[in-house]
């Protein structure tokens, strides 16, 4: 028993040691999620291959910026007018408070699910995140290391499971569809998008046009 609690004792200690000291060796090396090391470890499987931004069509980190954080080039990471809108929400977090810089926070170091204290987390590791990456490197992890399914991580394992074809090739429409996906990947299928996932996808592609996208370009 004391050996167990110093060994909690230690990981407790050791955590935010590793959570400071991880993003500035992800800014050379490709990361891996919890999610990831969480089917790793239960021995299923997980289809990722890591492509550098330069490799994904301009039109998926687009998309996903639109969908996902439309203010992604403003904030320092964490959106604090969209926050506001949510702290008194009665059901909790919302998913629309969620920066990218944030759902990197969370794919990374913590888990998934809605509560206020992984939200508490995410704010102070967003931030730290978009102090020590450049606004391109935080996307070009999302991108690498989002679900689209079950046990299919990263754009370019997404891309040619649903479309047949690499990253590099995906056109604005299906970087629109992969973008309605993420919400909930598991049941929203890119590769049998539903009507109702279709007509998101051409929200997506119309607000694509008036989402500032400089700071990634």
């Amino acid at each position: 028993m004391r050996r167990l609690v110093r060994l909690l004792v230690l990981l407790v200690l050791a955590y935010p040691a590793l959570v400071l000291a991880l993003p500035l060796v992800y800014l050379r090396v490709p990361p891996v999620s919890t999610l990831m090391l969480g089917r790793w470890l239960s021995a299923q499987p997980v289809d990722r291959r890591w492509v550098p931004l330069a490799s994904i069509s301009p039109h998926l980190p687009a998309a996903v910026i639109a969908s996902e954080d439309a203010q992604f080039c403003r904030h320092g990471g964490v959106d604090w007018a969209a926050l506001g809108e949510v702290i008194d929400d009665e059901d909790g977090p919302s998913r629309g408070a969620s920066t990218l810089s944030m759902q990197v926070a969370k794919n990374l170091f913590l888990w998934p699910g809605r509560s206020y204290v992984r939200k508490a987390l995410e704010i102070p590791l967003a931030l730290y995140l978009d102090l020590v990456w450049t606004k391109r490197r935080t996307i070009e992890i999302y991108l690498n290391v989002a679900e689209w399914g079950e046990g299919i991580f990263g754009a370019e394992a997404a891309s040619r499971r649903h479309f047949g074809k690499a990253a590099r090739d995906l056109t604005a429409r299906e970087a629109a569809i992969l973008a309605s996906a993420l919400p909930n990947p598991i049941l929203r299928d890119p590769s049998r998008p539903s009507a109702r996932q279709r007509a998101t996808a051409s929200t997506i592609a119309a607000r694509v046009r008036g989402t500032p996208l400089g700071c990634i370009e």
